[in-house]
């Protein structure tokens, strides 16, 4: 049960005290505000941003499937980073429908979206 489910489940009991009512709905709104205050993103997720966009560049230009090993060597960019960082990134791109997967004989391989 999230805070605002418990809220308004106190508050449906509780609705004929007025002060208690008063102040459960203010705790929601607080939880509202809370929720559409939009964040900056991270160092980290502004990198990650750059390295997504490299990836579909690169991509994009070879459009032939590349295993993450083949990805790290043929990209300047991401070729400190660890296996598991590109894997990370691969995955969100694959999530955003940018960039396919594909599995030969346990080695993933991707390619841009078409």
């Amino acid at each position: 049960m999230t805070k605002r489910e418990m809220f308004n489940a106190i508050r449906e009991e509780v609705i004929a005290n007025a002060e208690m009512v008063a102040f459960i709905d203010r705790q929601i709104e607080l939880l509202d505000k809370r929720k559409s205050t939009s964040r900056k993103p991270t160092k980290t997720q502004v990198e990650n941003e750059g390295f997504r966009a490299d990836i579909l560049e690169y991509l994009t230009a070879v459009d032939a499937p590349k295993a993450i090993k083949e990805l790290q060597q043929e990209i300047p960019s991401i070729s400190e980073l660890t296996n598991q960082r590109i894997t990370h990134l691969l995955t969100a791109l694959v999530k955003d429908g940018k960039v396919t997967r594909e599995v030969v004989k346990r080695v993933p391989y991707f390619t841009i979206a078409h």
